[in-house]
């Protein structure tokens, strides 16, 4: 039986920084993606996805838990991380299915329409689109918060949704799935992730929306909000240095979430025996009740 404040690390957590993108293989503790616990049930046999921010963090569970549920998976990260990657590709084809790698920066249109050709030509279609990717940098005061990093974390998180999703939907058909990356920083935001939790609101309007739209074609919308959760976003800068060794303190379970307990909730959202549930935005934030 899992102990749920004790199966997995809890604070205090070791100082330590990254640059960003970050490396899930440099952290400590590293997470846990369910490399070795996720156990699939052929939910997914046939089903063919694309996963942003595929490389660490929940993408990568998610990617993972997708293989093991008989998907065949692109994943897409930024360069810089390719060690990662190639590390979850390697967990993909150990599941017996496809994996592909399509690396670059979806701040830009041209790559992310791209990304998409690039991903319906290696898999031979696209059902399933997750969009993961996110930029998340602490920054205490509006005051320094520069346009810059403002413009960045919009592209990243919003903008780039837009233009994939978009792209996608050109080759959806009825039956397939969008599952969106959200986060209770869009109902409970933190001072210090003032442009982040903006994001992050708009994405959950994007996905109750965008289910609207959608609903007489079959292709249903939903989105997760995770709370604290251990991945890379946090150790290169989405958390504040004096904060991070504290990090999941606060929820009931006195601990961050690990990628591979919400990985499930996305093949939930994707498989079809949710048909009826679209438009949704599902919480797991360690007991907070957030949303």
């Amino acid at each position: 039986m899992v102990q749920l404040k004790s199966h997995y690390p809890s604070p205090p957590f070791a100082k330590q920084s990254q640059p960003i993108p970050g490396l899930a293989c440099k952290m400590s503790p590293k997470p846990d993606h369910g490399e070795k616990s996720y156990e699939g049930h052929q939910r997914l046999v046939g089903r063919k996805a694309l996963i942003t921010g595929g490389d660490s963090g929940i993408g990568r569970a998610v990617a993972i838990a997708y293989a093991r549920e008989g998907a065949d998976v692109v994943i897409n990260y930024l360069p810089d991380e390719e060690q990662d990657a190639k590390e979850v590709l390697s967990y993909i084809k150990k599941a017996g299915r496809k994996g592909y790698a399509v690396p670059g920066d979806i701040r830009e249109e041209k790559f992310c329409k791209e990304l998409v050709e690039k991903s319906v030509k290696h898999l031979g279609g696209l059902d399933i689109l997750v969009n993961n990717a996110g930029r998340q940098q602490f920054v205490k005061s509006i005051m320094d918060l520069t346009t810059e990093q403002f413009d960045a974390t919009f592209k990243t998180n919003v903008y780039a949704l837009f233009w994939i999703t978009k792209a996608a939907l050109k080759h959806m058909k009825s039956g397939s799935s969008i599952v969106n990356t959200s986060s209770v920083q869009a109902y409970l935001p933190s001072a210090g992730l003032l442009d982040y939790a903006q994001t992050k609101a708009s994405i959950a309007a994007f996905t109750k929306s965008l289910a609207k739209q959608l609903a007489d074609k079959h292709i249903r919308v939903n989105a997760v909000a995770p709370g604290p959760y251990w991945t890379p976003l946090q150790v290169c800068g989405g958390q504040s240095k004096e904060d991070l060794p504290q990090f999941g303190e606060e929820a009931p379970l006195k601990r961050p979430g690990q990628p591979a307990e919400i990985a499930s909730l996305y093949v939930t959202l994707a498989a079809k025996e949710t048909s009826y549930t679209t438009g949704q935005v599902w919480c797991s934030d360690g007991g907070t009740g957030t949303v």
